[in-house]
């Protein structure tokens, strides 16, 4: 996996940086303002690490419709959507984002673009296709708020209508820019890109025309918000898309893929056993990944769900977690313990998605 291109600026300007390999950008100033420019002005975020695989050749179409959660047979140059790969058992191996060339479809994601490339080859048997990881090649940058549009249009002289997933290519001076409409952590917003060599110009062009830069505290406070989880985070090889509430990102009627037994056989019978909610807690302490909900079921505390993302959520003015829960324990206002049953480090109670008001609502009903 990459790091940022822009961490040397990054360090030069101060920002509060993650530690680590492949360090990132935490906050640039104090989060509560970074938070209110994200909800009533705009923001933009470094996206400068997230991989890219390439598949081109004249089969690469059939090939990913073919493997891919979500329909690509019927895209044209310049459209897209977000689209999944899953395992035999239905399981979500890499959730991407798909974008179509006049020559080729791009797979952008936040995980390792070389364990998707290898995971695409072993399914590349005879057909004429050349599947490359070109995360080196790109260096997109994200914004979203209010004033996003107003922005963009302003640092490249305009900006048409584009539907979701929808691209364009707009220019900063004679340089080309891929403009892509898409959620920005749980918001609408735009992904744009110039390649590693413009990614400087265009975060100060992005700045200049009036976005906050914005950093990672920010964009989990914002997507824990909108109740939408991440991969690598909430989202691993050991949960069915439904269970994330990712509904948007397979099809129920594009044919054969991957795993689709099981996912259509889910939407037919129900039957999951766990799925995605969002709890207030009663705190604003950090709530560690992992940490177990418990709740008194008839006569006896049983463990019934697991924490997986906590933001501060100034909506709330406390903490929110997003967990697994499972079935018949998903109602908003069902209350949980905290860790232990017995020795508890609070409460969390589950509440409606999403909790702020200009959110993109994530898919599914409560059971």
């Amino acid at each position: 996996m990459k790091s940022s291109i822009l961490l040397p600026q990054h360090r030069l300007s101060g920002a509060q940086l993650s530690r680590g390999n492949a360090p990132f950008a935490l906050a640039f100033g104090a989060v509560p303002d970074e938070y209110r420019a994200a909800q009533e002005d705009a923001v933009v975020f470094d996206e400068t690490a997230r991989g890219t695989v390439s598949v081109s050749g004249p089969d690469a179409l059939a090939f990913l419709h073919r493997l891919l959660a979500n329909d690509v047979r019927s895209l044209r140059p310049g459209q897209g959507n977000r689209s999944l790969l899953l395992s035999s058992k239905g399981k979500v191996r890499f959730d991407v984002d798909v974008a179509l060339e006049e020559q080729r479809a791009l797979l952008s994601l936040a995980g390792d673009s070389e364990a998707l490339r290898q995971a695409l080859e072993t399914y590349h048997f005879t057909e004429k296709l050349e599947v490359t990881d070109v995360s080196a090649e790109h260096a997109p940058l994200a914004v979203c708020g209010p004033r996003a549009r107003e922005v963009l249009a302003k640092a490249f002289g305009g900006l048409p209508e584009l539907a979701d997933h929808e691209s364009t290519t707009l220019h900063l001076g004679r340089a080309p820019i891929t403009v892509t409409a898409l959620p920005v952590a749980g918001s609408p917003g735009w992904r744009v890109d110039g390649g590693p060599r413009l990614a400087l110009e265009l975060w100060n062009a992005l700045r200049e025309a009036g976005a906050t830069p914005a950093g990672r505290i920010v964009h989990d406070i914002l997507r824990v918000e909108a109740g939408w989880a991440e991969h690598g985070v909430d989202v691993d090889d050991g949960v069915y898309p439904q269970e994330a509430r990712i509904e948007r990102a397979f099809s129920l009627a594009k044919g054969c893929y991957v795993g689709q037994e099981v996912v259509a056989k889910i939407d037919t019978y129900g039957g999951l056993n766990k799925r995605l909610v969002a709890l207030r807690v009663s705190h604003d302490d950090p709530v560690e990944r992992g940490t177990r909900l418990w709740r008194e079921d008839e006569g006896e505390w049983r463990d019934l769900g697991l924490v997986t993302s906590w933001a501060y959520s100034f909506v709330l003015d406390t903490g929110l977690v997003l967990a697994y829960v499972k079935r018949r324990h998903q109602k908003p206002g069902t209350r949980f313990r905290l860790g232990d049953a017995n020795a508890p480090s609070g409460e969390a109670t589950i509440v409606p998605l999403p909790v702020r008001s200009n959110a993109l609502a994530p898919t599914g009903e409560f059971e």
